[in-house]
């Protein structure tokens, strides 16, 4: 399967900059998987598309001030410093992106905030990126709130004004380098109406590591590899989910960090367990799901490893059919963008 397949051409000026100011006023490109047909919403009418006895899974990661901005101990240069994930079995010390990084050796010490903060790199990893070590007196992340920045993707050039706007109404774990935005849609009275309705709502946990936007450098999709996050599924998650296939109802997955979630800790048969650890599942056309049965989701980059996961969902023509249309009707894309729900 060639990079090429999953291609297209995107105006600029359709790239959302800013989130709107009601969450849920966003549109909603409703997609019909099998037959390709299409239909335009807005996403607050998303209650009138679910049955009673369906569930939706939401992801209830908390995206931390990953963005840190310091200076080069010696030179004063600046340097950010991007949080990738915690090291586990190592006390303070996280996987990053630094930039500039040529210079960022093993031994370079970086300070953050007039010395509040420092860390020092201690290993080159793959792709260039660094393991540091944090120095600081107090609670790590009461001085990252402080000194940190929400880490926006590099296609959105405006400030955010408040950080909330880049987390879900029900975020909740800290963990995430990035939000799981389909969820950004979803205020608190939304829910409750879907509630109300009868649908179920299960929480998971993926923090989203920057891997899941890495661009993909390799023509052949199936020679792409995808970095490791890591997943939760609780009793209560897994006991819901499983109640709502036996009765019949659909599996509706909010975002395809959810996606992945369920794909990975779901068994042949489609049921699913209690469980964590880490995924680097990575979901392309050929892909057989064998739990989720639709998606909410955002529109994705040309390219992406996440096009790619809804045109295994729904078929690469009917995704590209629908981008076209999207594109067409002026919709807003990628993060702070609109949504498609995929049924």
């Amino acid at each position: 399967m060639n990079l090429s397949e999953f291609d297209y051409e995107l105006p600029k000026e359709l790239i959302a900059q800013d989130p709107l100011t009601d969450r849920a006023s966003s549109r909603l490109l409703v997609l019909d998987k099998e037959s390709g047909a299409l239909e335009h919403h807005i996403f607050h009418e998303l209650p009138a598309l679910l049955n009673a006895g369906d569930c939706l899974v939401i992801n209830n990661t908390k995206v931390i001030p990953a963005r840190l901005i310091g200076r080069r101990e010696g030179t004063g240069a600046l340097v950010e410093v991007l949080l990738l994930k915690r090291i586990e079995n190592a006390e303070n010390c996280w996987e990053t992106l630094v930039k500039p990084g040529k210079k960022a050796k093993p031994g370079t010490k970086i300070i953050f905030g007039d010395g509040l903060l420092s860390c020092e790199v201690i290993d080159v990893v793959e792709e260039g990126n660094r393991i540091v070590r944090f120095s600081f007196d107090g609670i790590f992340e009461e001085i990252l709130d402080q000194l940190g920045q929400m880490p926006l993707p590099p296609y959105i050039t405006h400030e955010l004004k408040d950080k909330n706007r880049y987390q879900t109404v029900y975020a909740r774990y800290d963990g995430s380098a990035a939000a799981p935005t389909a969820g950004l849609h979803f205020t608190k009275e939304l829910l409750e109406e879907i509630r109300n309705k009868g649908v179920g709502i299960a929480e998971i946990t993926l923090h989203v590591g920057l891997g899941t936007f890495r661009p993909v450098k390799v023509e052949t999709v199936e020679e792409h590899h995808m970095h490791s996050e890591f997943y939760q599924v609780s009793e209560e998650a897994a006991r819901l989910i499983n109640e709502t296939r036996a009765n019949g109802g659909r599996i509706i997955a909010v975002g395809t960090t959810s996606c992945r979630t369920l794909e990975s800790a779901a068994d042949e048969d489609g049921t699913i367990q209690a469980s964590s650890g880490w995924t680097d599942i990575f979901i392309y056309p050929g892909y057989r799901f064998k739990l989720v049965d639709a998606l909410i989701t955002n529109f994705h980059l040309p390219k992406s490893t996440l096009v790619m996961l809804v045109s295994a969902l729904a078929g690469r023509e009917h995704i590209l059919a629908a981008y076209e249309e999207a594109i067409r009707e002026r919709y807003r894309f990628f993060s702070f963008g609109d949504a498609m729900f995929i049924r």
